[in-house]
């Protein structure tokens, strides 16, 4: 141990950050191991984790972890820092990569480091090449937060000095850790498995559609045409954010494949996620290791450095960390989706053994300096390097809580509920409240509990809040929904008394339209059959009476209802029809109506104006209508140059709100308002990938955090409402239903488009 002492030297305390075993990725399987062989190598050192929930439960980690954060829940990093500052860690070593972080970018974790008091030592499992403005600037804060940023190939550290202007000085190459295996013959393991006297093949790693292996299934044919003994084994369940969003779909496609290609006696699915000592004796069975991903874009591979140092012969595709740790004779590498090479390169090693032996020791000599041994200590002598550094130069804290909103112009706060549970009894949500106070003066009606019912039903798939129980609250908005329609009328009613009496038998044209709206995107989220079922038969009873609508917002509402419908259901034709019937309505109302310099249907800009232009690009889109889209793309811009005043929102007030040739009412400002300019916006941004369409309904969203026309925030933190309204003489502190569930629906449609633009990325940029 003397020779290991120097390495870390003053150091007691080590904080490795990132996700941690028994959750299923890469990241965690990666850091359980660096915190299990730093402890070994430096048992001295109190090692331990800080780990992010990608659930709100959690998993039943070990002792090791000491500290959990909600990744999307932005004050928990606060808190983490605060735990580590107290707790007096020496370092902290940060495990990397965009995806595991909340924040636009991941950039969450900025928040934490900011905070820290003591050197940062990050590894950094991504460094995409092509970096989006987001990405790039939230790279380059990381840098500046870390003290040494670690990679964990050539490649890596060339990106980050040539893309990135990191200093070189600040980098460290260290091999991705493996387990120290004995180099040993593939028949040793096979009879456990039940593939001896065979040839095997082997795949592992979390399944998802970036592994290219139908490439090497289109190659199996004319493999064991030559080799009728040759099994290939496909290990690993499907990856858990796969897996929630596609289900099995991938594995399904690979296993009709297999069938299709009448080589069901070579395959073998095995469908878990092995622990360690499982995993190396699967790759102890192979004779040959195939990593055939899909794209160049991976700069460091968990699964190829474990097979390397188990001392298998690997045949692989062309990405980045591949072509460095199989040059010079440690690996074959075949172009991306060539099975034909696929299969002429296993042949012939399968027909050459001194070649294929050749090949398993000089990747397993070479690997040998990366075993966790090896590996812990030179991560020791990082830290020891970095902690003699800070001692010796110290640096100011930084603090980057409103430069982290630069990376998008703003930081999401995290989704609550709390006010809507308080809004809500056994009949639906109440439409009013003095205050936070609910107000039973005025009852119930269709429209809150239609958009209730959409915040419920997104809730359960966008939201990591523990104590929230969507299907109760989906039931109540159904419920009333249900007892809303007129059966006879064929229409909603829409007020309720407080004592359960309705005031109309049929309510307005709107309120059939939200309430369509809001059973539209029901059917696309909600899980519980009896539910879905429930909103589906009422969506299509109410759906008859649209067809002869002619208010532009009622037809609106309805129409990205429909749009939400065919979502689930695209087969629909009666559903689609309709839809086309409204949409080219609503089209020939702007055309018969909107002229040069008011590109309107109406003679007046009153409420929720940006639903039109919302249904528009909708259904322009799906109908393949390029005129429909270009006319809602047109009247967006109009509305925003209209409602723009200094770069910040200034939605039309209700307090006369804005005539054809008119004065503009400034106030009072709606909460709807902003909703459904977001709501448009993020959808021109779906069809156009032009990101100002971001930012703009970004800007919008920022009129609730207070960029508006008295710098008053309209969202209340403590209870998760919104207030009624910007007065003249400042905020309407009552928190009612329509304007906490615009809030909310605006809240959830941007943390939806940023998780979904964080997937992309990660996802074509995946390290494992």
């Amino acid at each position: 141990m003397a020779s290991v002492i120097q390495y870390y030297e003053g150091i007691n305390s080590v904080a490795v950050i990132g996700n941690y075993l028994p959750r299923q990725c890469g990241i965690a399987t990666f850091t359980t191991d660096l915190v299990e062989a730093l402890s070994t190598e430096a048992p001295d050192i109190n090692c331990r984790a800080v780990v992010m929930n990608d659930k709100p439960e959690g998993y039943p980690y070990p002792e090791k972890v000491r500290f959990e954060i909600n990744q999307n829940k932005l004050t928990d990093y606060s808190v983490a820092s605060e735990f580590l500052n107290i707790s007096q860690v020496d370092i902290v070593c940060v495990q990397h990569e965009y995806g595991i972080f909340g924040g636009p970018a991941g950039s969450h974790i900025l928040k934490l480091l900011a905070d820290l008091r003591m050197p940062v030592v990050t590894t950094l499992h991504t460094v995409l090449r092509d970096p989006a403005p987001e990405y790039r600037e939230v790279m380059h804060k990381l840098s500046d937060l870390s003290d040494k940023l670690i990679v964990m190939s050539r490649k890596a550290f060339d990106f980050l000095k040539d893309i990135y202007a990191v200093p070189e000085e600040k980098i460290a190459f260290i091999h991705h850790g493996i387990p120290d295996m004995p180099f040993i013959d593939p028949n040793f393991y096979k009879d456990q498995f039940g593939v001896e006297g065979k040839r095997v093949l082997l795949t592992f790693g979390l399944l998802s559609p970036n592994k290219g292996i139908e490439n090497v299934l289109q190659a199996l044919p004319s493999v064991t045409k030559k080799h009728p003994d040759v099994t290939y084994i496909i290990l690993g369940a499907t990856h858990p954010s796969i897996l929630k969003a596609h289900g099995e779909e991938y594995r399904i496609s690979l296993q009709q494949l297999v069938h299709k290609l009448n080589i069901s006696d070579h395959v073998i699915f095995q469908n878990r996620f092995v622990e360690l000592k499982e995993l190396c004796e699967f790759l102890g069975t192979a004779d040959i290791y195939v990593t055939p991903y899909l794209e160049e874009a991976q700069i460091t591979s968990g699964t190829l450095a474990y097979a390397m140092g188990t001392g298998k012969a690997v045949i692989s595709t062309p990405y980045w960390y591949a072509t460095e740790m199989l040059a010079e004779g440690r690996g074959i590498i075949v172009q991306f989706k060539n099975s034909e090479a696929m299969a002429e390169q296993i042949i012939d090693l399968l027909d050459d053994d001194v070649r294929r032996n050749a090949m398993r020791k000089k990747a397993y000599t070479f690997s040998r300096a990366a075993i966790w041994k090896e590996v812990s200590q030179r991560y020791l002598e990082v830290f020891s390097e970095v902690k003699l550094n800070r001692a010796r130069r110290p640096r100011p804290r930084h603090s980057y809580i409103e430069n982290i909103k630069s990376i998008t112009n703003f930081e999401l706060p995290e989704i609550k509920l709390d006010h809507l549970k308080t809004l809500t009894d056994d009949t639906g949500i109440l439409q009013h409240a003095t205050h936070t106070i609910p107000d039973r003066v005025h009852g119930y009606c269709t429209d809150d509990n239609a958009r209730a019912l959409m915040v419920a039903a997104m809730g359960r798939k966008y939201l990591i809040s523990g104590g929230m129980d969507f299907d109760y609250l989906s039931s109540q908005y159904l419920s009333f929904l249900q007892y809303a329609f007129n059966v006879e009328k064929g229409r909603f009613r829409n007020f309720m008394t407080y004592a359960r009496q309705w005031t109309e038998e049929v309510g307005s044209e709107d309120a059939h339209g939200r309430a369509l709206w809001g059973l539209g995107k029901a059917v696309v989220f909600l899980e519980n059959p009896g539910q879905l079922a429930m909103a589906t038969t009422l969506f299509g009873q109410a759906l008859k009476a649209v067809e002869h609508f002619n208010s532009p917002r009622a037809t609106a509402f309805a129409l990205v209802g429909m749009h939400a419908y065919l979502q689930k259901f695209s087969g629909d034709s009666e559903v689609r029809r309709i839809r086309e019937i409204l949409a080219d309505r609503l089209f020939k109302q702007f055309e018969n109506n909107a002229s040069e310099g008011w590109l309107w249907p109406e003679s007046a800009l009153n409420y929720a104006n940006g639903k039109l232009p919302h249904a528009l690009l909708l259904s322009g889109q799906w109908m393949q209508r390029s005129d429909m889209v270009d006319l809602g793309l047109r009247t967006l811009e109009w509305l925003l140059n209209v409602q723009t005043e200094k770069g910040h929102f200034v939605p039309i007030g209700n307090n006369g709100w804005y005539e054809k040739d008119g004065h503009k009412a400034r106030f009072d400002q709606q909460p709807i308002e902003a909703n459904a300019m977001i709501e448009a916006c993020v959808e021109a941004f779906n069809i156009t990938r032009d990101k100002t369409w971001i930012d703009n309904a970004v800007m919008c969203f920022q009129w609730f955090l207070g960029h508006n026309d008295l710098n008053m925030p309209l969202y209340d933190a403590k209870t998760g409402g919104c207030r009624d309204g910007l007065m003249a003489d400042g905020i309407n502190n009552n928190e009612g239903a329509e304007s906490s569930l615009a809030w909310l629906l605006s809240l959830m449609t941007l943390q939806k488009l940023y998780d979904d633009e964080i997937l992309k990325q990660s996802s074509s940029q995946s390290t494992d």
